[in-house]
């Protein structure tokens, strides 16, 4: 693989904009490299060439002051075609670039190739320092929070003998001081400045002592009284004497617990509850073994996710390094120069080749995750931090080809006997009537998820092939994320599972000795759906459990609307469920039909039954109106006025449901035409919302006019045409309004092809809001997660001890 390509598949894709521009720099050096060339197939264009130094420009990425006159080395008077060279300035010396001029238009080209290598690598350089100022300050707070859970877990552990042993957490405090003290002199001043110094030798020191004390059954934890309370380190330095070791900025273990607070970081719909009635919250210390785990787990995966970014922020320094080394040797290579040396010399003195912060943090990250949660182990330790990229298994794609195969060849079998048995066309046949008012929409049910579900394996198909992050997005745990053939092989079981219930069930009615047992074969659509529920709700660690848990906190987030904090997978699938109200009719339909019995009779009741027909309006409207519901949290927490819009939306589309729903009970004029007005404003309204603002398009002074400025996809036919589809399958709900009836096909089997239509509009949306989605990250340099600390440090009285 050439390093272009290999350089592009190892950025953080969200940081993909401060990486180095390979690829312009690359094109600027084929075009000098075509042009010497030319040159060099000329004789007469060769033999005025006059191979000059010239001063073309100092760039800040090779340039060296010093305090001292420096004056020339013998290389650089050797060496007339080294591109850099040291010149005396002002007194100082300065690297110059020195560009042999062989043409004009050679010349201008090396100078924009070198003013654009100076760019980037201030780019670079400049990315780096202000992403590693941001760990460190990083790691200071983690340091506090495992000062307060050392602490935590010596209360928890010896709750009554931590308040009797002054002599120990005196001579403890003292130790923890002296290591304190000892590392701040080694400590980098970046470091340095904070508060607390994320120092790994001090909490092992600590917990060190912390486990000879506890070892000892006669010793008894306290707090002396006149243990002398830790000055500020900049008193510390100014007192320079041995005792001044006592006033240290890292209090005993004790006193951190006086000045911390327990965050509530689970939401529960009762902590919503309270916090709208502005009810105080008990942020007390409960010293419990339950609260030790949470504590811990919590701390651990924050730990898990800093040294994920260390890792990346690593090899972020290390690929642009080696992308600088390889772009500068291609021009000596083009060029017949030796300007690489001296270029890479100043990369590595520079602040991205030089410091080691990075790599000295994680080295103190893994010494206290290994510590302190693997108990020591290492290699247990290290598995867990470094958590490697999921493989994709041989067995899965066999399955899912074997499914794949066998859905089509049942596809093609149930086809045929549809066509056989003509039960699509609408004809007054009893048989045929029957069928398709009480089997039919209970088969498409299944029909609905398979469809959606393959929609959203294409989705990922996609996302993957234009690098799109869709697990961190969607906040998936690193190697449980589903890929498009997981996704696809779970599709296509249903379907043969579906497919072939479809099919026995055909057999049963056809054959002569079961034909008499009706209420047995239409029991065959109920074992399915228990089966399909089984799976779902199974406890097991088999078939994707973490995701199947994942969906379902979801979907209870989505009930449960107003009460959680609303994230993107939450209101995304929200999203996803407005386009499945047929499916929910089935579901209703499932329950209606075998609740009350009808399926022992093989007759169909339901719709002349009112509870039936009320909740055909519920569960149409509760996918929409738990998405009105998110909307309103949203701008109840953010005060942001387009999430009161984008509720205004959700909240017209329930009222153009209802309507509709309402006509289709109740044909009527009057219904006909509110139908159409408020169907008609929810569907302008949201084909709007959809473009501008989930898909960021219609950009009228944007790069590529009418779209946005960044695409992923090269091409723009493709968004004009999703723009155009969008529309016309947003129109799908005139079929209800305008009650088209086909003659050749039957009004149930209509109907399903309308939903199916809401299904496809809604994959290609999908596609397109996580698009626009990964670019407002990219724009933000958006690559992490936010993990919820546990601990809170009360700062007023850190200040009033300070």
């Amino acid at each position: 693989m050439k390093f272009g390509k290999e350089f592009k598949a190892q950025m953080v894709t969200e940081w993909q904009e401060a990486y180095m521009d390979y690829h312009y720099l690359k094109n600027l050096l084929k075009e000098l490299q075509r042009f010497k060339g030319k040159n060099e197939r000329s004789p007469t264009t060769s033999a005025r060439l006059q191979r000059k130094l010239t001063l073309v420009r100092a760039f800040s990425g090779l340039t060296q002051r010093h305090n001292h006159p420096t004056t020339p080395s013998p290389t650089d008077v050797e060496c007339q075609d080294n591109l850099v060279n040291s010149v005396e300035q002002g007194g100082s010396g300065v690297y110059e670039i020195m560009s042999p001029i062989l043409k004009a238009e050679e010349g201008e080209i090396e100078l924009v190739y070198f003013k654009r290598l100076d760019e980037e690598f201030n780019k670079v350089v400049q990315f780096y320092r202000s992403k590693v100022e941001e760990v460190m300050n990083e790691a200071a707070l983690l340091n506090k929070q495992m000062d307060a859970l050392i602490a935590f877990r010596v209360k928890v552990r010896n709750p009554q003998g931590f308040m009797d042993s002054s002599v120990e957490m005196a001579r403890l405090s003292v130790d923890v001081a002296t290591s304190t003290a000892a590392l701040s002199a080694t400590t980098p001043s970046a470091a340095r400045s904070s508060r607390r110094i994320f120092d790994i030798g001090t909490i092992e020191e600590v917990e060190e002592e912390i486990s000879k004390i506890e070892q000892s059954d006669d010793v008894e934890f306290s707090v002396a009284k006149d243990v002398e309370k830790p000055k500020t380190t900049k008193q510390s330095s100014q007192e320079g004497k041995p005792n001044s070791i006592r006033a240290s900025t890292r209090p005993a273990p004790l006193q951190v617990l006086r000045s911390v607070k327990m965050n509530n970081t689970l939401e529960t719909p009762r902590s919503t509850i309270k916090g709208c009635l502005n009810v105080p919250q008990c942020r007390e210390m409960n010293f419990t073994r339950e609260n030790l785990e949470k504590v811990q787990n919590q701390l651990k995966r924050a730990f898990v996710e800093f040294y994920h970014k260390l890792r990346l922020l690593k090899s972020y320094s290390f690929m642009n390094t080696l992308a600088f080394s390889k772009i500068m040797k291609k021009y000596d290579k083009i060029t017949s120069k030796h300007a690489s040396k001296a270029f890479l010399k100043k990369v590595d003195d520079s602040y991205l080749g030089s410091s080691d912060k990075v790599t000295k943090l994680m080295e103190r990250v893994e010494s206290t995750f290994i510590k302190h949660f693997s108990n020591s182990n290492r290699g247990k330790g290290m598995k867990i931090l470094r958590q490697k990229a999921k493989k994709e298994k041989h067995k899965v794609t066999f399955t899912l080809g074997f499914f794949a195969g066998c859905s089509v060849s049942l596809l093609v079998s149930l086809i045929m006997v549809i066509h056989t048995r003509d039960l699509l066309i609408m004809e007054f046949k009893q048989e045929r009537t029957q069928y398709m008012q009480n089997m039919f929409p209970l088969y498409s049910f299944f029909g609905f998820i398979v469809l959606h579900m393959l929609m959203y394996a294409g989705n990922i198909y996609f996302w993957q092939q234009y690098r799109v992050n869709y697990s961190f997005i969607f906040g998936f745990k690193q190697g449980t994320q589903l890929g498009y053939r997981e996704v696809f092989f779970l599709s296509f079981g249903l379907s043969v599972l579906a497919q072939a219930s479809v099919l026995s069930n055909l057999d049963l009615e056809m054959d002569p000795k079961t034909k008499s047992h009706q209420a047995i074969t239409e029991l065959v659509p109920l074992a399915l759906l228990v089966l399909v529920i089984a799976i779902l709700f199974c406890p097991f660690n088999i078939i994707y459990r973490s995701s199947r848990f994942f969906f379902l906190t979801c979907l209870f987030h989505c009930i449960c609307a107003p009460l959680y904090k609303v994230t993107l997978p939450d209101f995304f699938l929200a999203d996803q469920l407005t386009s499945q109200v047929q499916a929910f009719r089935s579901f209703e339909f499932f329950l209606c039909y075998y609740g009350m019995g009808d399926y022992r009779l093989r007759q169909n009741t339901c719709k002349r039954n009112d509870a039936y027909n009320a909740f055909l309006f519920i569960v149409a409207a509760v996918p929409y109106w738990c998405r009105f519901l998110q909307c309103l949290r949203r701008l109840f927490e953010e005060k942001d006025p387009m999430q009161g819009y984008n509720g205004l939306k959700y909240f017209s589309t329930v009222v153009a449901v209802s309507v509709r729903t309402a006509y289709s009970l109740n044909r009527g004029l009057a219904w006909r035409i509110v139908a159409f007005i408020s169907s008609a404003f929810a569907a302008v309204f949201s084909t709007y919302w959809d473009l501008v603002f989930d898909w960021g398009l219609l950009q009228k002074h944007s790069k590529n006019p009418w779209l946005r400025d960044k695409l992923l996809i090269p091409y723009k036919s493709v968004y004009f045409g999703a723009m155009v589809l969008n529309v016309l399958l947003r129109l799908a709900w005139l079929q209800t309004v305008l009650n088209f009836k086909l003659p050749f096909l039957h009004t149930e089997a209509l109907v399903t092809i309308v939903a199916c239509l809401e299904i496809i509009r809604r994959g290609i949306w999908n596609f397109f809001r996580i698009e626009n989605e990964h670019l407002n990250n990219v724009g933000k340099y958006r690559a992490f997660k936010s993990v919820p600390l546990p601990f809170n440090y009360d700062e007023e009285d850190e200040e009033k001890d300070e």
